[in-house]
């Protein structure tokens, strides 16, 4: 895609020339020297049985600048985890798998659930936030990406291009998020990023005017893609949030830290097809209802933290503001579609919006009066934290890992 424009405040890396993955993978071996690269796969067990994540596990094998690779299992009896070792004994580098569910982690977690630093929620974030600590306590990665186990059409590629900019010597970026457009099957998919995230970001800038975090949000051409590549001075500071809100908590929590000039967005993939989440309006506990909740809230908490006032008043104003831009995205959406051939139902949008309108009343609501408030702690503990409250938890992580992979 011809595309060089720079928007926004954070640099955006393009992909002008298809360069060659073996160019890209030969520099990566050089600079691998100085900051060694450690991959992070967050899986479900019913991940290894689908079809996306044996292909990526045989790209991944024609990797060689990768130092490590760690796996986060989750939702594995014993007998799965004795499957998954073999499955994943076809990769090249060396790995290691953190059995979440297994009887010595589930050890090392009840330990931080004691100094009440161990989080409650099972899920994807708790899964990521074991394993970036898993790999701090090793010490050898110094560059880190992750990136997810249901990616249909992974290439290689993908990766080369997410770390790139994290480990050459002469790039000043710590953090790099990767982006793409999605389209599958001749259909235009993203809806939660199209319908959602982008129609509320300009809503909140007419409700509150210019905005430092808005602006900065509004720069990422796919703000919830779960590909991501950091230096690992970044990963022992960030506070991981444990619900859907993770991609966007992660966003907010590397501009508190960094400047702009730290952080950049990279064009990782021609296309990208995922597995896609169920729409039930009457279950606000999973799939689209649930993540567009979440997502929803993580906006709104991260506001209130610069000092915007929420009111009922307020929240009414956002919802109408937003449904407005949201149906003009539809229609800009399904022009886009058109002329690039693609299928686009424009009444399974407009129903789309008006769920996420919905949802928008219950994160407010969630939001004056949170679930389970003497408890409600939407972000997971930095490692720093973690590290100074219990020294000695890094060494017995490593163990227990150690003994289960042995």
């Amino acid at each position: 895609m011809g595309d060089f424009f720079q928007n926004g405040v954070i640099a955006t890396m393009h992909n002008l020339s298809q360069r060659p993955t073996e160019d890209l993978e030969a520099d990566l071996m050089r600079y691998r020297k100085k900051r060694p690269i450690g991959l992070l796969l967050p899986s479900l067990f019913s991940e290894l049985e689908g079809d996306a994540l044996p292909r990526i596990i045989e790209e991944l094998s024609k990797v060689q600048y990768l130092d490590e690779i760690v796996i986060g299992l989750d939702q594995a009896d014993e007998r799965q985890y004795e499957f998954a070792r073999e499955f994943f004994a076809k990769l090249n580098q060396p790995h290691s798998i953190l059995w979440n569910d297994g009887p010595r982690l589930q050890e090392v977690w009840g330990e931080l659930a004691e100094l009440q630093l161990s989080p409650r929620e099972p899920g994807k974030g708790r899964n990521v936030w074991g394993c970036y600590g898993y790999l701090l306590a090793q010490g050898r990665a110094k560059a880190i990406a992750l990136h997810d186990c249901d990616i249909v059409d992974y290439n290689r590629s993908l990766l080369a291009r997410l770390v790139y900019p994290i480990v050459h010597p002469n790039f000043n970026y710590k953090f790099a998020k990767g982006y793409y457009y999605r389209a599958h099957s001749g259909k235009l998919n993203g809806r939660v990023c199209r319908l959602l995230v982008t129609p509320l970001i300009r809503a909140l800038q007419k409700v509150f005017g210019h905005h430092e975090f808005l602006e900065y949000l509004d720069s990422f051409r796919y703000a919830l893609a779960g590909e991501f590549a950091m230096h690992s001075d970044v990963v022992k500071d960030i506070r991981i949030p444990s619900d859907w809100g993770l991609e966007i908590g992660i966003l907010s929590e590397v501009q508190r830290s960094y400047s702009y000039g730290r952080i950049c967005q990279v064009d990782i993939a021609d296309s990208y097809e995922h597995k896609h989440q169920t729409v039930n309006p009457e279950d606000r506990s999973k799939g689209l209802n649930k993540m567009s909740i979440d997502i929803s809230a993580a906006i709104f908490r991260k506001l209130a933290t610069f000092g915007e006032v929420f009111t009922t008043e307020t929240f009414r104003t956002i919802r109408a503001t937003y449904l407005r831009i949201a149906l003009d995205f539809v229609e800009l959406y399904a022009n886009d579609a058109a002329l690039n051939g693609l299928q686009l139902d424009r009444h399974q949008e407009e129903k789309m919006v008006e769920l996420f309108a919905h949802n928008l009343s219950v994160a407010a609501s969630q939001f004056f009066d949170p679930p389970n408030t003497q408890h409600e702690l939407p972000f997971m503990p930095s490692w720093n934290r973690v590290f100074s409250a219990a020294p000695e938890i890094g060494s017995k992580l490593v163990l227990a890992v150690e003994r289960d992979n042995a």
